[in-house]
């Protein structure tokens, strides 16, 4: 094992090569859970070791006396050394190993078990054994490493890859890069704030908001970011791996809860009332269908004249009762969660506080209830703006997002008023994917900044024209991005075609003249 510093190259090649080992045992979708908890495994033991040796040499502790002063607490059965010794049931040994981390400690509990190693079928004893030989290559202490962040780094690096190996599963938890980072320049969270993401996935907006922090005046205190992150994730296998982001990331008291946020939020206090957050930042599942689950659970069956079982879609308006008054614009339709997300995080905002949210298009110009809830939301002066995105940016779908700002606490020159952007044409053409890059967010920032009017871009469009429209925020309906038609000149185009037609006589006559002579 070379104790040279590992890049953020070697370590991402590194991982990459474990998923070829476990191609074709595994579904692709599946790799990242079991290289993951691999990944952590071997990092929680090295750093244990690194701590364990520091705490001898400062205090001068005996070994057994250093390994229970740690921060970390790794039990027996789940040290690396006697894990890669193992020779059969070496996946059972491995889940015993996690277990055993989880109930040593209890902030890890759910994370490390939610992937069973145990199955033979799916992963031999020969196979585990080459995973463990390939993990055992490199040292992942911090000392071994160029940069704190670099597993984190290397991490984000894998979620994006298999998002693009997995297809449309990708999408479920991962948010691409550019457009994190566009809505966390739009928002702006600084230090000491607390940062809050409903449908927090694998955790990345919640970490990107950490960076931006970062490099703020006091956005840190000593090696740690002056934030407090919270999130929560409904797919326990990705609320894992958001637990698990946070941890290499160095953000060990970051709070991650599992669970459906609409119809059970976690962040509570202890009067059950909603947790407030000063900035909240989402990229919700796109018009997701039948999100009020008590509802769904209890559909009535009822028996048509033919005698078949028919079951009777629950009305919405009647059925959603929500006990912390978050849908106080209106009850969103049963086919789509979009607008039940806004109203969720708009509730969770503190009077001073923004939020930034991908929503599909849809969003924009949707009639009906949905229609209602946007009038509300904008006669309530809520909306900041605006962002059009291109198309084809995101793992699971290809048709194109906008991003909402919400503000509670606009200043006088934003009220009654909605910065529009239309930025569709600000990408990079990608084989899968559309790629939004550093220069078109800094574009797009600058002109939201800036907050003046730029043609065929951006305008500044006040209450009383966008209630002309009916409250319809399409923005093809405030920014007009059509070139002008050329003017056409009809005096010389007349000239134009006499001038053809004298010549087509012209023509006709030769023509005759020639066919005479021929004598035909």
């Amino acid at each position: 094992m070379s104790d040279t510093k590992l890049s953020l190259e070697t370590l991402e090649s590194w991982l990459w090569d474990s998923a070829n080992i476990l191609r074709g045992s595994i579904d692709s979708s599946d790799f990242k859970n079991y290289i993951f908890g691999l990944l952590f495994l071997k990092r929680s033991n090295d750093v244990f070791e690194e701590e364990v040796e520091a705490i001898m040499a400062r205090e001068g502790y005996s070994r057994e006396d250093a390994e229970e002063d740690t921060y970390f607490q790794l039990p027996e059965e789940s040290r690396w050394d006697s894990i890669k010794k193992q020779t059969e049931n070496i996946g059972i040994a491995l889940d015993k190993a996690f277990a055993g981390i989880e109930r040593e400690n209890t902030a890890l509990e759910g994370v490390m078990t939610a992937t069973k190693f145990g199955d033979k079928e799916k992963l031999s004893d020969e196979l585990l054994q080459r995973l463990l030989r390939h993990f055992n290559q490199h040292s992942l202490r911090n000392d071994h490493l160029e940069s704190n962040d670099l597993l984190g780094d290397a991490y984000e690096y894998l979620i994006k890859m298999f998002a693009d190996d997995a297809g449309k599963k990708g999408g479920e938890f991962y948010t691409p890069r550019g457009v994190v980072q566009l809505i966390v320049q739009l928002i702006k969270p600084e230090p000491k704030q607390k940062v809050y993401d409903p449908t927090c996935g694998s955790g990345g907006m919640l970490i990107e908001s950490a960076r931006y922090i970062a490099e703020q005046p006091n956005g840190k205190v000593g090696n740690n970011i002056n934030v407090s992150l919270y999130g929560q994730e409904k797919n326990l296998g990705t609320w894992a791996i958001g637990k698990l982001n946070m941890l290499l990331h160095n953000f060990m008291d970051a709070d991650i809860r599992k669970g459906d946020t609409l119809v059970a939020p976690q962040h509570k206090n202890e009067n059950n009332e909603l947790t407030l957050f000063d900035r909240v930042i989402a990229n919700p599942p796109f018009s997701m269908d039948a999100w009020w689950t008590p509802a769904e659970n209890s559909i009535e069956v009822k028996i048509d004249k033919n005698g078949k079982e028919k079951k009777v879609s629950p009305n919405y308006n009647k059925v959603v009762s929500d006990p912390f008054g978050r849908f106080q614009y209106g009850i969103p339709p049963r086919g789509y969660a979009d607008l039940a997300f806004l109203q969720h995080m708009i509730a969770v905002l503190k009077q001073d506080g923004k939020a930034g949210v991908v929503l599909p298009h849809g969003t924009l110009f949707r009639s009906g209830t949905e229609g209602k809830i946007r009038k509300a939301l904008l006669e309530a002066d809520l909306v900041e703006g605006i962002v059009g995105l291109p198309s084809a940016l995101f793992y699971n779908t290809g048709i194109p997002a906008s991003i909402w700002i919400i503000n509670k606490n606009k200043t006088e020159a934003q009220k009654n008023k909605v910065a529009i952007i239309d930025a569709s044409s600000d990408y990079k053409d990608g084989k899968n994917q559309n790629e939004i890059l550093p220069e078109h967010i800094t574009k797009i920032v600058n002109a939201y900044d800036d907050a003046k009017d730029v043609d065929k871009y951006m305008r500044i469009v006040g209450l009383d024209e966008i209630a002309d429209n009916d409250y319809n925020l399409n923005i093809s309906r405030f920014i007009d991005t059509s070139e002008p038609e050329p003017i056409v000149d009809i005096k010389a185009v007349q000239q134009n075609l006499e001038d053809l037609e004298a010549k087509e006589a012209d023509i006709n006559n030769k023509l005759a003249r020639f066919l005479k002579e021929l004598g035909i």
